[in-house]
């Protein structure tokens, strides 16, 4: 994993994530959670269909 030079005007995209993450903590988590669990139910379900 390479660093960008400190002479690049803007941050990195993954600081930017991190930091927002973190300042939003619980809202973050819970949108994570929820799209984990609806991609976990969209396998499950293609697989009982493909059945």
């Amino acid at each position: 994993m390479s660093n960008t030079p400190s002479t690049e005007p803007q941050p990195s995209y993954v600081k930017l994530a991190m930091r927002n993450m973190v300042r939003k903590g619980g809202t973050s988590l819970k949108h994570f959670a929820l799209t984990a669990v609806g991609l976990l139910s969209l396998l499950v379900g293609l697989a009982y269909l493909t059945h």
